[in-house]
């Protein structure tokens, strides 16, 4: 795997801890979780900044919000019990499979 995209998907994990903690941080008056959203976020720009060096934004900025999609509605349903109804699943399917289309049809994209 190229190494742009190694970063992205660290990107999007720090993405997806630092959203997800968002909602256990209570405002920002839940200590641990607050720090876990800066310091989350603060690592996700950083790694999304990397992959920019290579990537397109438009193209990685479509991946990251997609796969981010998914994975903050799976810890969402795991974590917070807030479980998706059919049409948010029909339309996490359709975002995920833009992002596809994306990657293995877009000339755009660095393979």
């Amino acid at each position: 795997m190229p190494m742009h995209y190694v970063h992205l998907l660290v990107a999007i994990v720090f993405e997806v801890v630092a959203t997800s903690a968002l909602k256990a941080a209570n405002g920002f008056t839940v200590l641990i979780p607050s720090v876990l959203v800066v310091v989350g976020y603060a690592l996700a720009f950083y790694f999304l900044s990397l992959t920019l060096k290579v990537m397109p934004v438009g193209v990685t900025y479509a991946i990251w919000a997609g796969l981010g999609v998914v994975l903050v509605t799976v810890v969402g349903a795991l974590v917070y019990r807030q479980v998706p109804d059919g049409y948010a699943i029909l339309g996490i399917g359709l975002i995920m499979a833009g992002v596809i289309v994306i990657n293995l049809l877009s000339k755009t994209v660095t393979h």
